[in-house]
């Protein structure tokens, strides 16, 4: 699995899965990431990315021909791309260690269910738990007297995750 993350907003921009990431599959998603970055007119100023030989020397050459400037992590030291590690830390204790994976389309399925979740609804500490795309959500009116409010529950992954959102009054 291939994922790019915002430091600044933590949001998951984009993400891709092969079992064998060759030279030119990685060419391909820098590419992707640079059309899908510049539809949503999103600006990167620098990436980082560990020292694995599956960036190759043409991936970063592509990057930074787009004024992107490439920033390789120490040899063996995890938290210099600490955002990244918590993120994947994340969607293994959240997400894949409590399913049974069958299959490359399962697995991408399951994740982007669980991007769209962490990007829309997962509340984040640095965000004063918010998530990094918070939908439109109506206002809770402070007034004097307590009412009932109506909340909706949605299940996601089976059941896994739940997201819950004020309903209609």
């Amino acid at each position: 699995m291939l994922a790019f993350l915002s430091i600044g907003s933590r949001r998951v921009e984009y993400f891709a899965l092969t079992s064998k990431p060759n030279t030119a599959w990685m060419l391909q998603q820098a590419r992707n990431l640079l059309m899908h970055l510049d539809d949503r007119d999103r600006h990167v100023r620098f990436l980082i990315h560990d020292r694995d030989a599956k960036f190759p020397r043409a991936f970063d050459a592509l990057l930074a021909s787009e004024n992107i400037k490439l920033i390789r992590t120490p040899v063996r030291a995890p938290n210099a791309n600490a955002h990244m590690e918590r993120w994947v830390g994340s969607v293994r204790r959240e997400c894949l260690d409590r399913l049974l994976i069958v299959g490359r389309r399962q697995l991408a399925c399951v994740l982007r269910v669980y991007i769209q979740h962490y990007n829309r609804g997962r509340p984040h500490r640095a965000l004063d738990l918010k998530p990094p795309d918070p939908r439109a959500l109506a206002p809770i009116a402070t007034d004097s007297a307590p009412r009932a409010l109506q909340v909706n529950r949605r299940d996601l992954l089976g059941g896994l995750i739940h997201e819950y959102e004020l309903a209609a009054a």
